[in-house]
């Protein structure tokens, strides 16, 4: 393997010059013909961190902005294709079920699959915020940019959002009518699995004077990427399709509005899961793997069918009183899934989990931007509801039955109920010149209610949340409130320098845990557990390099006051017991460096490196399990934080005489081996990235044909670590469940633009 590995990069650095991550975004919509890729890696940035248009490098906060060609040139199909080039950041699906984010950010992050726990980094979409953390890291198209806010957002951006925020923005309809079509296979180059196969288009332009529109529709099938050792079948089975139409009115020359609809289908295996030995050193009862491999065997393939509506409605109105904007946001989700994993990742039937989850959630946010003089003034309200209907089956010991039906069943699950409003405000002053001043503040008051059916209570006893069946063991509701504020500023060195330091406070929400397995309801039950509080101190450094590139850096300090996680404890009755408490106070050191430059007109140089220091300073949880609380406790790692994460690339342009152009890329990407569970039991490997691509733009920028690599190293990542007992009933397992990600990808690509 390790052969092939060299042969396939060799081939594509002797294609050509080769090329890196761009970590500037341009504002150039992709619907217009363009020579080459590279050259947009060196112009201005547009993002909205501060709920405006602005250029990245005039705004105090550490951001990471992406526009729509440098998505495309890159392959990013998805958020998780993100955070191989961004310190400090990782981006992952969590792997229990397809799609489901488990995001973190300075590490700050969570580990877990169970819809009532709020994410720690909130991923909001074309201004709408995504109530739950499922449904978000599928296949991405037609993005116009997205922005990787990193830090708390509270002020501007509300509850959840303690380790940062991500904004995904779709693309608009353009003034002329446009025409985008692309066609994409790739696959294992190992020969495993099948071939993964896109096609997508996009039409837009204007209707009469008024109205302009957009349609964009996806289609992916995959066919796998893994073999499951148990059967020897290709495995990693999935379709997607995506549906996205875009009107815009301007309804008058003050007044504009966007609408939008996206409906994702999407159905396809459940994950591949592998065991390995966990930190105790059970082995595996069947199968027990090297986890530097991605080898797994299980009985059960598993499934997801999962369907999504999102619809959102824009309306922005300029006035006079301050040359502002009045913005309104109304947002709506529906979001459905059901799936089965093979939770014991082995060739038995030990422990199969099926989940049905519903959630319907609407949002909305109205908010004035305007400037007086020397201040400019953000204020506005958001409001927000969400309902979770939520249900597991814990299918247990089917090889006690010759596989017919499991020996032991679990049912359980909950109704959840979310009502939020927040008030905010936000200001930037204009001190002098060189100096300028920011201050904000958000209140937020948020009501929670919960009705639970406890696993560990319907044994045997078939129900199911979802369909009413169910018998509530735990009904209860809870209120918080909580101030976010922000206090800055920042001083202009020169016209290309400037310097940034800011507090500022987040919040993630109190709530109630909608798995409930623990027997002892008192001291392990479903909640409720209190919301979390943290505060970071940070200093920038922004800097433009005489028009070939910039040159950006922040240092940070964190403090997490009653941190709330999700703790994995084996047990061999209900298999995982998974409690969510305030289990301690933590604070995390920190610092970013990231710069792009032109060595020469065609040659671009890009690198970053991110670096944290995490540490527990008060325990208020049994962490290891050891049955106290001591230093053993404190001495633990936090989860989710790798220490170092760096990358470097290069980016090359080559224009032929005839108006064709070439590009070329090439970015390795390292990430820190990090703890996965509190316990530090299960952890996830460190990552070895390296992508790379090659692009032909024929004269005019019509038609681009693309080669690419993604992980051409073939590292190998889990979505997370899970340990299982070490008995469950009369059976030993130990072992873990761990879902892989797929490794090493070759892919083609064609592109045409009208």
């Amino acid at each position: 393997m390790r052969n092939l590995k060299l042969s396939v990069a060799g081939v594509f650095f002797g294609f050509t010059l080769l090329a890196g991550w761009p970590i500037t975004a341009n504002a150039q919509d992709q619907d217009e013909p363009s020579d080459s890729s590279g050259s947009a890696l060196l112009e201005e940035v547009i993002v909205t961190a501060r709920k405006r248009e602005e250029s990245s490098q005039d705004v105090p906060i550490s951001v990471a902005a992406f526009g729509a060609e440098q998505l495309e040139t890159l392959k990013i199909r998805n958020l998780e294709n993100l955070s191989v080039g961004i310190p400090n950041v990782a981006l992952d699906d969590i792997g229990t079920f397809r799609s489901t984010a488990n995001f973190s950010i300075r590490g700050l992050g969570i580990n877990s699959s169970i819809p009532s726990i709020d994410p720690t980094v909130g991923v909001f979409i074309d201004g709408v915020y995504m109530g739950q953390n499922v449904g978000i890291v599928l296949d991405m198209f037609d993005i116009q940019s997205i922005e990787v806010l990193r830090g708390p957002q509270g002020t501007l951006f509300g509850r959840n959002v303690t380790g940062g925020a991500i904004l995904v923005y779709s693309k608009r309809p353009t003034e002329e009518l446009k025409f985008s079509a692309r066609a994409a296979l790739d696959g294992n180059p190992n020969g495993d699995g099948g071939l993964n196969k896109y096609a997508m288009a996009s039409i837009s332009g204007p209707i009469g004077d008024s109205f302009g529109f957009r349609v964009s529709a996806y289609m992916n099938k995959d066919d796998g990427w893994f073999v499951n050792l148990a059967n020897g079948k290709d495995f990693g089975e999935a379709e997607t399709t995506i549906f996205r139409p875009v009107l815009t009115w301007q309804a008058s020359e003050n007044v504009d509005m966007t609408l939008r609809w996206e409906h994702i289908e999407s159905d396809g295996q459940g994950p591949a899961s592998q065991t390995h030995t966990n930190g105790s050193g059970v082995p595996g009862f069947f199968a027990n793997f090297d986890r530097d491999s991605f080898d797994f065997a299980i009985d059960a393939e598993g499934f997801t069918d999962m369907e999504n509506d999102l619809v959102t409605f824009e309306t922005n109105w300029d006035i006079e009183l301050g040359d502002g904007t009045i913005t309104n946001i109304f947002g709506y989700k529906d979001y459905t899934a059901t799936g089965e994993s093979d939770i014991d990742a082995q060739p038995a039937w030990l422990f199969h989990a099926v989940i049905w989850n519903d959630q319907e959630q609407y949002s909305n946010e109205l908010r004035y931007n305007g400037s007086f003089d020397r201040l400019n003034l953000t204020t506005g309200i958001f409001w927000f509801s969400n309902e979770i209907n939520y249900h597991e089956r814990r299918n247990l010991l089917g090889i006690a039955t010759g596989d017919v039906a499991p020996a032991l069943t679990q049912d359980g699950g909950g109704n959840y109920w979310v009502d939020s409003l927040a008030f905010f405000a936000s200001i930037d002053y204009e001190l002098t010149d060189a100096w300028s001043l920011n201050a904000g503040i958000r209140y937020t008051d948020e009501e929670k209610k919960a009705d639970i059916a406890s696993l560990i209570r319907n044994v045997n006893s078939p129900c199911n949340v979802v369909y009413g069946t169910c018998n509530f063991d735990f009904s209860d509701k809870e209120s918080w409130g909580a101030w976010s504020g922000k206090l800055g500023f920042g001083y202009d060195i020169s016209d290309e320098r400037r310097i940034y330091g800011h507090w500022t406070r987040a919040h993630r929400s109190g709530g109630y845990n909608l798995r409930n397995t623990a027997i002892d309801t008192v001291n392990l039950g479903p909640g409720p557990f209190d919301q979390e509080t943290v505060d970071t101190l940070e200093f920038g450094y922004k800097s433009e390099l005489a028009g070939r590139g910039f040159l950006n850096a922040a240092v940070f300090y964190t403090q997490i006051d009653d941190m709330q996680r999700e703790v994995n404890l084996s047990d061999p009755i209900s298999g995982v017991v998974q409690v969510i408490k305030n289990t301690a106070d933590a604070e995390i050191f920190g610092f970013e460096i990231e710069s792009t430059f032109a060595l020469t007109d065609n040659l671009i140089l890009q690198g970053s490196v991110g670096w944290v220091d995490p540490s527990y300073k008060t325990i208020r949880f049994d962490l290891n399990g050891d049955g106290v609380i001591d230093k053993e406790d404190k001495n633990l790692g936090l989860p989710r934080a790798a220490e170092w994460t760096w990358n470097i690339g290069l980016t090359h342009e080559w224009e032929f005489n005839h108006g064709g152009a070439l590009s070329s890329r090439i970015n390795y990407a390292y990430r820190d081996e990090s703890f996965y569970t509190d316990n530090n039991l299960g952890y996830l490997l460190s990552q070895d990235i390296l992508d790379l691509g090659v692009d032909y733009h024929t004269a005019g920028g019509h038609w681009v044909f693309s080669v690419y690599g993604r992980n051409l190293l073939d590292s190998v990542k889990h979505g997370g670590d899970t340990q299982l007992p070490s008995v469950l009933g009369p059976v030993p397992t130990g072992g873990s469940f761990a879902p892989l990600a797929k490794g090493q990808v070759l892919g083609l690509e064609v592109t045409f633009n009208y």
